[in-house]
This record gives structure tokens, sequence and C-alpha cells, in this order.
């Protein structure tokens, strides 16, 4: 992708090095993982990694919705250094995940201009090793995850090292599908739709749970998509091909092949490999949001 000399985003902050933290809080929503021999530490991180990042609803994992779907309640983070793009110029993936965002805005700015309406930026937070997030302790085992709570991105960079090395899904253009991605939970937020789809969760099964939150990551999903359209202009061959890459990657039934050697369609979070690659594709060759509908899609 091409992105130097771009702008860079100012709703960043810094938490590198401010550490802290009281361990990381497990809630409900789990990932289903197991099997018969059982799985070892290195394999369990990567599927709780890619369950926040990718699928489970971060909310659900760091235990800050109530059972009966309320609102979190934001906690209280450490002071971090905010705006004017801080922790931008760390490294060459810090300013690159900056101008993504900075797209980002650019893009969900002008969708809801068109329906008359200010789009709440969010803001990205840069930590290493541990932070603090509204959701509670932000850990770099967990990956980048999206806290409703207080609206903000939390990303450890070093991350990304591993979605290239463990699940071979590399690139620029990979890692830029995880922040939009995330900004498309953004998205749902403000527009209060996650908010109601936890209302719907509480008063079905817990299998009928799941397809909700399916229904919700793949909508994310094809929002990525859609800012891809967005700035084709920037991309580079094999960009969009590396997105779809991280999306096969991550897809609940081939990340349960691999840690159990089967799969359990109840308990699906995320959306099949087929799934993810779909949306996404759904978003980039469309670039309209209300074809990203997942709620009222008759495949799913």
């Amino acid at each position: 992708m091409r992105w130097r000399g771009r702008r860079m985003s100012d709703n960043v902050e810094d938490q590198t090095g401010s550490g802290g933290g009281m361990g990381f809080p497990m809630g409900g929503g789990r990932l289903p993982i197991g099997g018969k021999g059982g799985m070892g530490c290195g394999t369990l991180v990567i599927v709780i990694v890619l369950a926040l990042v990718f699928g489970v609803d971060p909310m659900q994992l760091l235990g800050g919705l109530s059972q009966q779907g309320g609102v979190p309640t934001q906690q209280q983070a450490p002071s971090a250094t905010p705006g004017e793009g801080q922790g931008c110029e760390r490294s060459d993936l810090h300013r690159f995940s900056c101008t993504v965002l900075a797209d980002t805005e650019d893009t969900w700015n002008k969708i809801f201009k068109q329906s008359g309406q200010d789009y709440p930026e969010p803001t990205l937070v840069f930590y290493a090793g541990q932070g603090q997030s509204g959701c509670g302790t932000a850990q770099s085992a967990t990956g980048p995850f999206y806290c409703p709570a207080d609206q903000k991105i939390y990303i450890d960079t070093s991350f990304f090292d591993q979605l290239e090395k463990q699940l071979g899904a590399g690139g620029d253009f990979a890692q830029a599908y995880v922040i939009a991605h995330e900004v498309g939970h953004h998205v749902q937020t403000i527009t209060g739709l996650s908010n109601e789809l936890r209302q719907q969760q509480a008063r079905v099964s817990k299998a009928e749970g799941n397809a909700l939150q399916v229904k919700m990551e793949l909508q994310a999903d094809c929002y990525a998509g859609l800012w891809a359209r967005t700035v084709q202009q920037q991309l580079e061959p094999g960009d969009i091909e590396e997105a779809l890459t991280a999306a096969n990657a991550i897809g609940d039934d081939r990340l349960q092949r691999q840690s159990q050697g089967y799969v359990v369609p109840d308990s699906f979070t995320h959306g099949t490999s087929a799934q993810r690659m779909a949306w996404f594709k759904r978003g980039y060759e469309t670039g309209d949001p209300n074809r990203c509908d997942t709620f009222s899609a008759r495949e799913l």
C-alpha cells in the first residue's frame, strides 16, 4: 500500500511504557477450544488473540458487559499522551497504522455526512506489553481490540509479527485490514447496533447468540472491505490478496480444525473462512454500507 507522505491521524494516544495492570480479565464468550489431545499454551494464545482481533466482541472477553446485555461501564485508564499523533513516529509500523486510521476517518466522515450526520472518530491507543483501556487491562497476547466503553482501539504492534509468522498472514494490507475491522466495530457502536445486539443476545440461547455475533463480525469485515475500496488509488498489486489471506486464516472453521481437529458450527462467533472472505469482498466490490447488512442476508 502506498502510504508514505500522507496524512496521519491526530486521534492517537501513546501508553507505551506505562505498563501496569492487574492481568487480563477473561469473561464470557470464549472461543471454544480443546480436543482429546488438548493444546499447548502457544496454540491457546494464538486462538485467544485471533478471537479478539477478528472475532469475538472484546467486551465478551473483557468481562465488561453484564449478563443482561447492558452497556459496559468505563473503567479508569492510566494517563496517556493524547492528540497530535502521539506515538505515530515510533516506527514505520506506527506511522502506517496512523495513516490507515486517517484513511478510515476520511471514509466514514464522508459516509456519515451523506446521511446528514457527524462521525465521532475513534482514538487509536498504542501500548507495549500491557496497557489499560476503559474495558480493563490490555495485554499483548490479546491482540488489537476495540473498547466500546471509551470508543478506542488498542494495539500492541508486535501482534503483527505474530500474524505473519504464526499464521502466514503477512503484508501491510493484512495489518490495515485489522485496523479497518476494528473501526467497523466503532461504527456499529456509535450507530447503536452493538447495544441492540447485546440486548437480543440476552433473550436467546447461546447458539443463537453466537449466530448473532457472527453477523456482527462479518459486517465489520464488510466495512473493512468498503474502506479498502475508498483507497483503491493507494493500493499496490497483492494488497487485496493480503487482506483475503488474513480473513481466510482466522475463520472459525479453520482455527477450530487447527486447534482441536474438528469444528463445532454452533460455537462459531467469527464466521467461516469463506464467509469472512466473501463479506470483505462484498464491501470492496460494492462500496455501499447498505450492502453490509449481514443481519438481513439470507445466506447467513
